[in-house]
């Protein structure tokens, strides 16, 4: 994919669908900032709530379960994606960030063997990850992100930062933490930004990690941060299930399994 005149081309590009919801340029060193969404919907709802005039919503982009992106807005005007919200000092992110929405449907309620959206959708386990949100404290079921998803996006952010000289990549529930979820731990998010954007480790002998491991306590919690007081992020963690090491603080390592997070050391054995 590439970015011509604020367009983006390339064969994963479906035809653009242009929405009137945004406002005008943004000021001459933005944007530098991304903002990444659930559409809480399947794709079709989606785009057409995103297009309507009558809703007062948008986006740049809405990237599909099959990876293939629709634009909706130029990525020099604002589009109207981030509500009321704040983050660091800055208030209003619309005039400071690009939009993107991804077809996903958030939190899941179980019924029986299946799991079920709030609009009726009905998924099937292997499409569910139980894990908790870094802004509550409980278990809750979420629609997983397809690999497609995750590598479109990727390329996205990695093109934005080229273009734009992007410097931060931050969820809808970081900027809107009372009144929003998206994306949600099925989520790569802290994995993405530490991808693309962090250019030094800050532990010393990050680069002796290996970069897998498997546990070796019969449980292993994953949390937020490295601390036994930190929330955690997902069940734990089973005697033998392999992990990815990213980095390493004060005795903890900080791993992927399907979610990110930090655990302790001593209960890994590095491969």
């Amino acid at each position: 994919m590439e970015i011509v005149d604020h367009i983006l081309k390339g064969d994963n590009v479906k035809k653009a669908v242009w929405s009137k919801n945004m406002s005008g340029e943004f000021d001459a060193t933005l944007p530098d900032t991304v903002i990444v969404h659930y559409t809480a919907g399947p794709y079709k709802a989606s785009l057409n709530t995103l297009t309507n005039p009558k809703v007062r919503a948008s986006a740049h982009l809405l990237v599909d379960r099959d990876g293939s992106v629709t634009q909706m807005v130029p990525f020099n005007k604002i589009a109207w994606h981030a509500g009321t919200s704040s983050y660091q000092g800055r208030i209003g992110f619309n005039k400071y960030s690009l939009g993107i929405e991804i077809v996903n449907s958030g939190p899941l309620t179980k019924s029986g063997t299946v799991f079920r959206a709030w609009y009726g959708a009905s998924f099937n386990p292997t499409d569910v990850i139980e894990a908790i949100h870094r802004n509550q404290t409980e278990m809750k079921f979420w629609h997983v992100y397809t690999e497609e998803q995750i590598e479109t996006v990727t390329e996205l952010c990695r093109l934005f930062i080229d273009e734009y000289s992007v410097k931060s990549i931050l969820g809808h529930e970081e900027i809107a933490p009372g009144r929003k979820t998206d994306p949600g731990p099925a989520f790569p998010l802290d994995r993405l930004r530490n991808q693309l954007l962090s250019n030094n480790r800050a532990d010393d002998n990050a680069a002796e990690l290996a970069t897998s491991g498997r546990v070796i306590a019969s449980k292993l919690n994953i949390r937020e941060t490295p601390s036994d007081a930190a929330n955690k992020v997902a069940l734990p963690l089973n005697k033998g299930q392999k992990v990815k090491i990213l980095d390493s603080a004060n005795g903890w390592y900080k791993v992927v399994t399907e979610v990110e997070g930090w655990v302790l050391g001593k209960y890994i054995d590095q491969e």
